[in-house]
């Protein structure tokens, strides 16, 4: 730093030599300075440079502001291992069925300080990111506002599930015609809450059925489904960690729907925070094929979004 080198050395050359300047750029420095501090710093006298008053009482504040500084620089290099924080993320609750299982064995090895609090998506996801109410948003995009990132992290299709055992089963699949004619359950965005400009696909697919069931949980979808004749459309990959856990089949839509894909938002406040950085490529990877400390590195990107 100028400052501390010209205090040290009261010699604008040896000062120069110190920080690795030339010569004239260490004396424009010291008239920017002279200017900052509104004091000449550094007077003539018979034996050389001598500092003024006000040069003296900076030289005896400055160490300490400079290690603060230096601190709060290497601050930026913690390890995972010793960050302590608890990090909001607002996701559907379907996405939290999947991705948690699979991110929070990984943050519990690798940053065991960190706990996770999700929420649903909704209009007041974007405003909290740009708070810092939110620090991430999992879900689809349809378009944001300057100042945000996005990074895809899955593309998925959506199946259809039924009970184990449906009459619309045949061989293990139903016909396109079958499930057409089915009650549907589907899943509505939460209460109160609008899909916003970060949504959910699952909670504004078209059903074929006039008059589903429409239910705010997923979980409460795909039991209700378990027990009736009825069907329910999602995500392949909840579908596939549902059906583990109650007695359902899965099969293809009735007809073609568009691809699934899934991003991770952040706002820019954030961006180069080190610590977010990290969980970002850790959420990523914990949703690609084969989870590891390398997977789901997809590049991100600014997002300008249209009012």
């Amino acid at each position: 730093m100028a400052l501390e080198a010209l205090l040290a050395e009261r010699n604008v050359t040896h000062a120069a030599d110190r920080v690795g300047l030339s010569q004239p750029a260490m004396s424009r420095a010291l008239g920017r300075l002279r200017g900052l501090f509104d004091d000449e710093l550094l007077v003539r006298s018979s034996s050389g440079l001598v500092p003024t008053a006000r040069s003296e009482q900076l030289a005896a504040e400055l160490p300490e502001a400079l290690n603060m500084l230096r601190t709060l620089l290497a601050s930026r290099e913690t390890a995972p291992g010793s960050w302590e924080a608890t990090v909001n993320i607002d996701l559907p609750d379907h996405q939290a069925l999947d991705l948690l299982p699979r991110l929070l064995p990984r943050l519990r090895e690798a940053a065991p300080g960190v706990t996770v609090v999700t929420a649903p998506l909704g209009t007041r996801t974007l405003r909290a990111l740009e708070s810092g109410g939110v620090d991430l948003a999992v879900g689809q995009l349809r378009t944001t506002p300057f100042g945000f990132y996005r990074r895809t992290i899955l593309t998925d299709r959506f199946v259809c599930l039924l009970r184990a055992g449906h009459p619309a089963l045949q061989g293990g699949t139903a016909e396109a015609q079958s499930l057409s004619g089915l009650r549907h359950v589907a899943i509505a965005p939460p209460a109160l809450e609008e899909p916003g400009l970060v949504y959910d696909a699952v909670a504004m697919l078209e059903v074929p059925d006039p008059s589903p069931v429409v239910v705010q949980n997923t979980m409460a979808a795909a039991m209700l489904v378990a027990e009736t004749d009825m069907v329910l459309t999602i995500p392949r990959r909840t579908a596939t960690r549902i059906a583990r856990m109650l007695p359902l089949a899965i099969t293809a839509p009735p007809a073609p729907l568009p691809a699934y894909e899934l991003s991770l938002v952040w706002h820019e406040r954030l961006h180069r925070d080190p610590n977010c950085a990290w969980l970002r490529g850790e959420l990523a990877a914990s949703l690609a094929p084969a989870a590891g400390p390398s997977a789901g590195k997809a590049g991100a990107h600014p997002l300008a979004g249209a009012a």
